[in-house]
Protein backbone atom coordinates (compact mmCIF):
# COMPACT_ATOMS: atom_id res chain seq x y z
CA UNK A 1 0.00 0.00 0.00
CA UNK A 2 1.02 3.35 -0.88
CA UNK A 3 2.56 5.62 2.19
CA UNK A 4 -0.72 7.72 3.76
CA UNK A 5 -0.13 11.57 3.01
CA UNK A 6 1.04 13.68 6.10
CA UNK A 7 0.64 16.80 5.12
CA UNK A 8 -1.31 19.12 2.28
CA UNK A 9 0.95 21.75 -0.31
CA UNK A 10 -1.06 24.45 -1.49
CA UNK A 11 0.05 25.87 -4.67
CA UNK A 12 -1.47 28.88 -6.36
CA UNK A 13 0.62 28.53 -9.56
CA UNK A 14 0.36 32.27 -10.96
CA UNK A 15 1.69 33.62 -14.09
CA UNK A 16 4.14 36.03 -12.39
CA UNK A 17 4.44 34.29 -9.26
CA UNK A 18 4.34 30.68 -7.56
CA UNK A 19 2.36 31.19 -4.01
CA UNK A 20 3.10 28.60 -2.38
CA UNK A 21 2.97 26.83 1.52
CA UNK A 22 2.20 23.95 3.41
CA UNK A 23 -1.71 23.85 5.42
CA UNK A 24 -1.62 24.88 8.91
CA UNK A 25 -3.05 25.93 11.50
CA UNK A 26 -2.88 29.47 12.16
CA UNK A 27 -1.08 29.97 9.17
CA UNK A 28 0.15 33.51 7.98
CA UNK A 29 0.86 35.54 4.55
CA UNK A 30 4.74 35.05 5.72
CA UNK A 31 3.95 31.09 5.80
CA UNK A 32 3.64 31.29 1.56
CA UNK A 33 6.66 31.36 -0.21
CA UNK A 34 6.62 34.04 -3.45
CA UNK A 35 8.92 31.94 -6.03
CA UNK A 36 9.31 33.80 -9.73
CA UNK A 37 7.36 31.58 -12.10
CA UNK A 38 9.97 32.01 -15.06
CA UNK A 39 13.40 30.94 -15.99
CA UNK A 40 15.72 33.96 -16.70
CA UNK A 41 18.73 34.52 -18.48
CA UNK A 42 20.92 36.87 -17.72
CA UNK A 43 23.18 39.07 -20.16
CA UNK A 44 26.40 36.75 -18.74
CA UNK A 45 24.68 34.14 -20.60
CA UNK A 46 23.42 32.56 -16.56
CA UNK A 47 20.28 30.68 -16.24
CA UNK A 48 18.03 31.05 -13.48
CA UNK A 49 15.45 29.18 -12.04
CA UNK A 50 12.37 30.30 -10.25
CA UNK A 51 13.99 31.18 -6.62
CA UNK A 52 17.34 32.13 -7.58
CA UNK A 53 16.44 35.01 -9.36
CA UNK A 54 15.80 36.77 -5.65
CA UNK A 55 19.55 36.76 -5.45
CA UNK A 56 20.16 38.05 -8.70
CA UNK A 57 21.82 41.64 -8.50
CA UNK A 58 22.14 42.39 -12.39
CA UNK A 59 19.01 42.63 -14.14
CA UNK A 60 20.43 44.25 -17.02
CA UNK A 61 18.72 42.77 -20.80
CA UNK A 62 17.58 39.57 -18.60
CA UNK A 63 15.21 38.02 -20.84
CA UNK A 64 12.20 35.69 -19.40
CA UNK A 65 10.47 32.61 -20.32
CA UNK A 66 7.22 31.71 -18.16
CA UNK A 67 5.38 28.90 -18.35
CA UNK A 68 2.33 30.25 -18.11
CA UNK A 69 0.96 32.21 -20.86
CA UNK A 70 -2.35 33.97 -20.86
CA UNK A 71 -3.14 32.63 -17.54
CA UNK A 72 -2.88 29.00 -18.75
CA UNK A 73 0.00 26.46 -18.09
CA UNK A 74 1.35 25.54 -21.91
CA UNK A 75 4.97 24.45 -21.13
CA UNK A 76 5.62 22.02 -18.09
CA UNK A 77 9.23 21.70 -19.75
CA UNK A 78 9.61 24.91 -17.98
CA UNK A 79 7.51 24.21 -14.84
CA UNK A 80 9.06 21.61 -14.50
CA UNK A 81 12.09 22.79 -13.75
CA UNK A 82 10.86 25.13 -11.27
CA UNK A 83 8.98 23.09 -9.84
CA UNK A 84 11.73 20.42 -8.82
CA UNK A 85 13.49 23.56 -7.53
CA UNK A 86 10.63 24.49 -5.64
CA UNK A 87 9.33 21.49 -4.23
CA UNK A 88 12.15 18.51 -4.41
CA UNK A 89 15.82 20.25 -4.21
CA UNK A 90 16.40 19.32 -0.55
CA UNK A 91 17.82 22.98 0.59
CA UNK A 92 14.14 24.46 -0.38
CA UNK A 93 11.82 25.45 2.47
CA UNK A 94 8.84 23.48 0.86
CA UNK A 95 11.41 20.30 -0.37
CA UNK A 96 8.80 17.27 0.06
CA UNK A 97 8.05 13.65 -0.64
CA UNK A 98 4.84 13.86 -3.20
CA UNK A 99 4.12 10.20 -2.45
CA UNK A 100 3.27 11.59 1.15
CA UNK A 101 2.11 14.77 0.20
CA UNK A 102 -1.71 15.93 -0.69
CA UNK A 103 -1.44 19.05 -3.49
CA UNK A 104 -4.26 21.74 -3.71
CA UNK A 105 -3.47 23.31 -7.34
CA UNK A 106 -4.85 26.56 -8.44
CA UNK A 107 -6.07 27.48 -12.48
CA UNK A 108 -7.64 29.64 -14.53
CA UNK A 109 -11.14 29.69 -15.18
CA UNK A 110 -12.33 27.45 -18.28
CA UNK A 111 -8.88 26.61 -18.50
CA UNK A 112 -8.65 23.93 -22.03
CA UNK A 113 -9.71 20.43 -21.31
CA UNK A 114 -6.33 19.64 -23.24
CA UNK A 115 -4.20 21.92 -20.46
CA UNK A 116 -6.05 20.11 -17.60
CA UNK A 117 -5.21 16.75 -18.87
CA UNK A 118 -1.86 17.68 -19.28
CA UNK A 119 -1.73 18.92 -15.72
CA UNK A 120 -3.25 15.50 -13.61
CA UNK A 121 -0.50 13.80 -15.95
CA UNK A 122 2.06 15.79 -14.65
CA UNK A 123 1.07 15.50 -10.67
CA UNK A 124 0.41 12.12 -10.27
CA UNK A 125 3.12 10.21 -13.43
CA UNK A 126 5.93 12.56 -12.82
CA UNK A 127 5.73 13.46 -9.32
CA UNK A 128 3.41 10.61 -8.29
CA UNK A 129 1.58 13.34 -5.68
CA UNK A 130 -0.29 10.92 -3.06
CA UNK A 131 -3.85 13.16 -3.83
CA UNK A 132 -4.43 16.64 -5.66
CA UNK A 133 -7.30 18.92 -6.05
CA UNK A 134 -7.36 21.21 -8.91
CA UNK A 135 -9.72 24.24 -8.72
CA UNK A 136 -10.22 27.75 -9.92
CA UNK A 137 -8.29 30.62 -7.93
CA UNK A 138 -11.16 32.58 -6.93
CA UNK A 139 -13.26 29.70 -5.70
CA UNK A 140 -10.86 29.30 -2.77
CA UNK A 141 -11.60 33.18 -1.99
CA UNK A 142 -14.86 32.55 -0.14
CA UNK A 143 -12.54 29.74 2.50
CA UNK A 144 -11.47 32.61 4.22
CA UNK A 145 -12.75 35.46 6.59
CA UNK A 146 -14.39 37.31 4.25
CA UNK A 147 -16.67 39.15 6.23
CA UNK A 148 -13.58 40.69 8.30
CA UNK A 149 -12.43 42.54 5.41
CA UNK A 150 -16.16 44.84 5.73
CA UNK A 151 -16.39 44.30 9.38
CA UNK A 152 -13.29 43.96 11.65
CA UNK A 153 -15.38 42.67 14.55
CA UNK A 154 -16.62 39.99 12.25
CA UNK A 155 -16.65 36.90 13.97
CA UNK A 156 -17.80 33.60 11.63
CA UNK A 157 -18.41 31.35 14.85
CA UNK A 158 -21.70 33.92 15.32
CA UNK A 159 -22.51 35.26 11.55
CA UNK A 160 -22.67 33.12 8.83
CA UNK A 161 -20.66 32.67 6.28
CA UNK A 162 -21.12 35.11 2.66
CA UNK A 163 -23.64 33.24 0.08
CA UNK A 164 -21.55 35.41 -2.69
CA UNK A 165 -18.92 37.21 -3.31
CA UNK A 166 -17.53 38.73 -6.20
CA UNK A 167 -13.94 38.12 -6.85
CA UNK A 168 -11.83 40.48 -8.81
CA UNK A 169 -8.15 39.49 -9.88
CA UNK A 170 -6.44 41.89 -11.80
CA UNK A 171 -2.67 39.58 -11.98
CA UNK A 172 0.07 39.16 -14.14
CA UNK A 173 -1.50 38.15 -17.57
CA UNK A 174 -5.36 39.68 -17.48
CA UNK A 175 -8.26 41.18 -15.05
CA UNK A 176 -10.83 38.03 -13.93
CA UNK A 177 -14.44 39.19 -12.77
CA UNK A 178 -15.69 35.33 -11.20
CA UNK A 179 -19.10 35.29 -9.03
CA UNK A 180 -18.96 32.31 -6.57
CA UNK A 181 -22.46 31.46 -5.07
CA UNK A 182 -22.46 29.06 -2.88
CA UNK A 183 -19.07 28.51 -2.79
CA UNK A 184 -18.98 27.57 -6.06
CA UNK A 185 -17.93 29.76 -9.61
CA UNK A 186 -20.91 30.56 -11.35
CA UNK A 187 -19.34 30.11 -14.53
CA UNK A 188 -21.66 32.12 -17.12
CA UNK A 189 -20.89 35.05 -15.04
CA UNK A 190 -17.10 35.18 -15.46
CA UNK A 191 -15.40 37.29 -17.74
CA UNK A 192 -11.90 38.64 -18.65
CA UNK A 193 -10.10 41.89 -19.26
CA UNK A 194 -7.29 41.35 -21.39
CA UNK A 195 -5.62 44.07 -18.97
CA UNK A 196 -3.08 42.72 -16.60
CA UNK A 197 0.29 43.64 -15.05
CA UNK A 198 2.19 42.11 -17.95
CA UNK A 199 -0.22 44.86 -20.59
CA UNK A 200 0.59 47.86 -18.31
CA UNK A 201 4.29 47.33 -18.07
CA UNK A 202 4.60 46.66 -21.79
CA UNK A 203 2.65 49.87 -22.35
CA UNK A 204 4.86 51.79 -19.72
CA UNK A 205 8.23 50.44 -21.82
CA UNK A 206 7.04 51.74 -24.59
CA UNK A 207 6.07 55.21 -22.99
CA UNK A 208 9.06 55.84 -21.36
CA UNK A 209 11.25 54.70 -24.35
CA UNK A 210 9.54 57.03 -26.61
CA UNK A 211 10.06 60.30 -24.36
CA UNK A 212 13.19 59.12 -22.39
CA UNK A 213 15.47 56.05 -22.43
CA UNK A 214 15.00 53.25 -24.50
CA UNK A 215 13.61 50.58 -22.40
CA UNK A 216 12.59 47.93 -24.46
CA UNK A 217 14.97 45.00 -23.66
CA UNK A 218 14.51 46.09 -19.43
CA UNK A 219 11.08 44.39 -18.63
CA UNK A 220 12.15 43.66 -15.22
CA UNK A 221 13.55 47.67 -14.24
CA UNK A 222 10.39 49.03 -16.04
CA UNK A 223 7.91 46.68 -14.12
CA UNK A 224 9.60 47.97 -10.84
CA UNK A 225 9.16 51.23 -11.84
CA UNK A 226 5.64 51.07 -12.65
CA UNK A 227 5.24 49.11 -8.97
CA UNK A 228 7.14 52.53 -7.56
CA UNK A 229 5.59 54.98 -9.39
CA UNK A 230 2.60 54.95 -11.05
CA UNK A 231 -1.35 55.33 -9.03
CA UNK A 232 -4.88 55.18 -10.32
CA UNK A 233 -6.08 58.71 -11.03
CA UNK A 234 -9.72 59.40 -9.45
CA UNK A 235 -9.61 62.38 -11.31
CA UNK A 236 -8.01 61.52 -14.74
CA UNK A 237 -8.98 64.48 -16.58
CA UNK A 238 -7.81 66.92 -14.05
CA UNK A 239 -4.53 65.75 -13.67
CA UNK A 240 -4.01 65.16 -17.55
CA UNK A 241 -4.99 68.96 -17.38
CA UNK A 242 -2.41 69.64 -14.69
CA UNK A 243 0.18 67.90 -16.57
CA UNK A 244 -0.59 69.63 -19.52
CA UNK A 245 -0.88 73.01 -17.66
CA UNK A 246 2.31 73.30 -15.28
CA UNK A 247 5.94 73.08 -16.38
CA UNK A 248 7.40 69.87 -14.58
CA UNK A 249 9.28 72.06 -11.53
CA UNK A 250 5.80 73.11 -10.20
CA UNK A 251 3.61 69.71 -10.78
CA UNK A 252 3.45 67.97 -7.67
CA UNK A 253 2.89 64.67 -9.96
CA UNK A 254 6.17 65.04 -11.85
CA UNK A 255 8.54 62.57 -9.95
CA UNK A 256 11.84 61.31 -10.57
CA UNK A 257 13.22 57.80 -10.96
CA UNK A 258 16.96 57.22 -10.32
CA UNK A 259 17.71 53.77 -12.68
CA UNK A 260 19.82 51.17 -10.37
CA UNK A 261 23.39 50.65 -11.56
CA UNK A 262 23.99 47.23 -11.96
CA UNK A 263 28.04 48.13 -11.72
CA UNK A 264 27.52 49.37 -8.16
CA UNK A 265 25.01 47.36 -6.71
CA UNK A 266 23.01 50.57 -6.33
CA UNK A 267 19.39 50.04 -6.89
CA UNK A 268 16.66 52.29 -8.16
CA UNK A 269 14.58 54.71 -6.23
CA UNK A 270 11.66 57.32 -6.62
CA UNK A 271 13.24 60.94 -5.16
CA UNK A 272 10.89 63.91 -5.25
CA UNK A 273 11.24 66.13 -8.52
CA UNK A 274 13.91 68.27 -8.37
CA UNK A 275 14.67 70.31 -11.36
CA UNK A 276 18.40 71.73 -9.74
CA UNK A 277 19.52 68.24 -9.08
CA UNK A 278 19.03 67.17 -12.42
CA UNK A 279 21.56 69.51 -14.08
CA UNK A 280 24.17 68.76 -10.61
CA UNK A 281 23.61 64.96 -11.42
CA UNK A 282 27.08 62.65 -11.21
CA UNK A 283 27.81 61.07 -14.32
CA UNK A 284 27.07 57.73 -13.52
CA UNK A 285 23.60 58.46 -12.01
CA UNK A 286 20.56 58.39 -14.94
CA UNK A 287 17.12 59.92 -14.28
CA UNK A 288 13.50 59.42 -15.65
CA UNK A 289 11.45 62.04 -15.71
CA UNK A 290 7.93 60.93 -14.89
CA UNK A 291 4.85 62.78 -15.59
CA UNK A 292 1.72 61.71 -16.82
CA UNK A 293 3.09 58.25 -17.47
CA UNK A 294 2.54 57.57 -13.62
CA UNK A 295 -1.48 57.19 -13.87
CA UNK A 296 -2.22 56.85 -17.83
CA UNK A 297 -0.38 53.54 -17.87
CA UNK A 298 -2.80 51.46 -15.13
CA UNK A 299 -5.78 53.94 -16.10
CA UNK A 300 -6.00 50.97 -18.85
CA UNK A 301 -7.49 48.96 -16.45
CA UNK A 302 -10.51 51.33 -16.04
CA UNK A 303 -10.46 52.14 -20.05
CA UNK A 304 -8.92 49.36 -22.61
CA UNK A 305 -9.82 51.73 -25.79
CA UNK A 306 -6.96 54.18 -24.52
CA UNK A 307 -5.20 52.19 -26.78
CA UNK A 308 -7.12 50.43 -28.80
CA UNK A 309 -8.69 47.35 -27.06
CA UNK A 310 -12.16 47.08 -27.67
CA UNK A 311 -13.32 46.11 -24.18
CA UNK A 312 -15.31 47.66 -21.29
CA UNK A 313 -13.35 48.69 -17.84
CA UNK A 314 -13.11 46.70 -14.75
CA UNK A 315 -16.72 48.77 -13.55
CA UNK A 316 -18.61 48.15 -16.39
CA UNK A 317 -17.36 44.19 -17.19
CA UNK A 318 -18.93 43.77 -13.27
CA UNK A 319 -21.85 45.05 -14.29
CA UNK A 320 -21.96 42.62 -17.59
CA UNK A 321 -21.08 40.13 -15.35
CA UNK A 322 -24.06 40.06 -12.87
CA UNK A 323 -26.33 40.58 -15.98
CA UNK A 324 -25.62 36.65 -16.55
CA UNK A 325 -26.59 35.87 -12.92
CA UNK A 326 -30.04 35.34 -11.45
CA UNK A 327 -30.89 38.84 -10.27
CA UNK A 328 -31.67 37.54 -6.43
CA UNK A 329 -27.92 37.10 -6.10
CA UNK A 330 -26.79 40.52 -7.65
CA UNK A 331 -27.12 42.96 -4.62
CA UNK A 332 -25.52 40.22 -2.46
CA UNK A 333 -22.80 39.55 -5.38
CA UNK A 334 -22.20 43.81 -4.85
CA UNK A 335 -22.27 43.84 -1.48
CA UNK A 336 -19.05 41.27 -1.35
CA UNK A 337 -16.81 42.55 -3.61
CA UNK A 338 -12.93 40.93 -2.96
CA UNK A 339 -10.15 42.39 -4.91
CA UNK A 340 -6.81 40.17 -5.24
CA UNK A 341 -4.03 39.94 -7.27
CA UNK A 342 -0.61 41.99 -7.96
CA UNK A 343 -2.57 44.92 -9.45
CA UNK A 344 -4.84 45.48 -6.17
CA UNK A 345 -2.22 47.32 -4.79
CA UNK A 346 -1.67 49.97 -7.24
CA UNK A 347 -2.63 53.13 -5.06
CA UNK A 348 -5.99 54.48 -6.05
CA UNK A 349 -7.45 51.39 -7.30
CA UNK A 350 -10.40 50.87 -4.38
CA UNK A 351 -11.13 54.46 -4.52
CA UNK A 352 -11.79 54.53 -8.38
CA UNK A 353 -13.63 51.46 -8.24
CA UNK A 354 -16.11 52.38 -5.93
CA UNK A 355 -16.55 56.22 -7.01
CA UNK A 356 -17.77 54.19 -10.50
CA UNK A 357 -19.13 51.18 -9.88
CA UNK A 358 -21.68 52.77 -7.24
CA UNK A 359 -23.54 54.61 -9.94
CA UNK A 360 -23.93 51.74 -12.72
CA UNK A 361 -25.46 49.37 -9.54
CA UNK A 362 -28.86 48.98 -9.12
CA UNK A 363 -30.15 51.86 -7.08
CA UNK A 364 -30.87 49.90 -3.92
CA UNK A 365 -27.94 48.14 -4.15
CA UNK A 366 -25.03 48.80 -1.43
CA UNK A 367 -21.82 47.86 -3.01
CA UNK A 368 -19.00 47.35 -0.79
CA UNK A 369 -15.68 46.76 -2.18
CA UNK A 370 -12.83 45.15 -0.08
CA UNK A 371 -9.18 44.77 -0.24
CA UNK A 372 -7.11 41.71 1.75
CA UNK A 373 -4.28 43.09 3.47
CA UNK A 374 -2.09 40.61 0.95
CA UNK A 375 -4.34 40.65 -1.98
CA UNK A 376 -1.37 38.49 -3.66
CA UNK A 377 -1.47 35.74 -1.24
CA UNK A 378 -5.00 35.78 -0.45
CA UNK A 379 -6.08 33.10 -2.84
CA UNK A 380 -3.30 30.76 -1.21
CA UNK A 381 -4.53 31.44 2.01
CA UNK A 382 -8.38 30.40 1.25
CA UNK A 383 -6.55 27.08 0.11
CA UNK A 384 -5.32 26.62 3.49
CA UNK A 385 -8.48 26.81 4.84
CA UNK A 386 -10.00 24.55 2.37
CA UNK A 387 -6.98 22.04 2.84
CA UNK A 388 -7.21 22.20 7.01
CA UNK A 389 -11.16 21.41 6.29
CA UNK A 390 -10.28 17.56 5.88
CA UNK A 391 -13.57 16.23 5.62
CA UNK A 392 -14.47 18.43 2.97
CA UNK A 393 -10.72 18.08 0.97
CA UNK A 394 -11.42 14.18 0.80
CA UNK A 395 -14.70 14.56 -1.09
CA UNK A 396 -12.94 16.69 -3.36
CA UNK A 397 -9.69 15.68 -4.02
CA UNK A 398 -8.73 12.52 -6.48
CA UNK A 399 -5.88 10.04 -5.03
CA UNK A 400 -2.94 8.66 -6.90
CA UNK A 401 -5.12 5.02 -7.03
CA UNK A 402 -8.36 6.67 -8.24
CA UNK A 403 -6.06 8.09 -11.65
CA UNK A 404 -4.36 4.82 -11.68
CA UNK A 405 -7.73 2.85 -12.01
CA UNK A 406 -10.12 5.55 -14.39
CA UNK A 407 -7.59 7.79 -15.84
CA UNK A 408 -8.06 11.71 -16.61
CA UNK A 409 -11.06 11.29 -17.54
CA UNK A 410 -12.56 11.01 -13.48
CA UNK A 411 -10.35 14.19 -12.43
CA UNK A 412 -12.22 16.00 -14.89
CA UNK A 413 -15.66 14.25 -13.58
CA UNK A 414 -14.88 14.68 -10.23
CA UNK A 415 -13.01 18.43 -10.42
CA UNK A 416 -16.22 19.72 -12.60
CA UNK A 417 -18.07 20.37 -9.74
CA UNK A 418 -17.10 23.58 -8.06
CA UNK A 419 -19.45 25.15 -11.71
CA UNK A 420 -22.42 25.72 -12.04
CA UNK A 421 -24.55 26.93 -15.05
CA UNK A 422 -21.39 26.08 -17.61
CA UNK A 423 -20.15 28.52 -20.75
CA UNK A 424 -17.03 29.60 -21.96
CA UNK A 425 -15.60 32.52 -20.39
CA UNK A 426 -16.48 35.79 -22.17
CA UNK A 427 -14.36 38.96 -22.66
CA UNK A 428 -15.47 42.23 -22.20
CA UNK A 429 -17.86 44.38 -25.01
CA UNK A 430 -17.77 48.18 -25.69
CA UNK A 431 -20.84 49.77 -27.96
CA UNK A 432 -18.00 49.78 -30.46
CA UNK A 433 -18.05 46.08 -30.94
CA UNK A 434 -16.37 42.65 -29.71
CA UNK A 435 -13.17 42.17 -28.50
CA UNK A 436 -10.90 41.25 -31.21
CA UNK A 437 -7.05 40.45 -31.67
CA UNK A 438 -5.93 43.84 -32.98
CA UNK A 439 -4.26 46.12 -30.60
CA UNK A 440 -1.47 48.88 -30.50
CA UNK A 441 0.15 47.63 -26.90
CA UNK A 442 1.67 44.04 -27.59
CA UNK A 443 0.76 41.81 -24.46
CA UNK A 444 3.31 39.10 -25.37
Amino acid sequence: MPPKPTRTLVVDNGSYTIKAGFAAENAVPEDCLQVPNCLARARDKRVLVGQQLDSCRDFGSMSFRRPVEKGYLVNWEAEKEIWDRTFLDSDSKLQCDPRQTVLLLTEAPNAPSALQSNCDQMVFEEYEFSAYYRCVGPTLIPWNNIGALYTPDYNPSTNPPAEACLVIDSGFSHTHITPIINGQLWNSGVRRIDVGGKFLTNYLKEMVSLRTYNMMEEPYLVNQVKESVCYISTDFSGDLEKCKALKNSANPIVVDYVLPDYNSGKLGHQRAHIPKKLGSARDDEQVMVLGNERFTVPELLFSPTDVGLKQSGIPETVIQSLESVPERYRNLLLANVVVVGGNANIPGFLDRLQSELQPLAPSDAIVRIAKPEDPITYTWQGGVALALDKAEMKRRQVTRAEYLEYGTAWCAKKMAGEAVSGSETKTTETKEGRSHKKRRVDDS
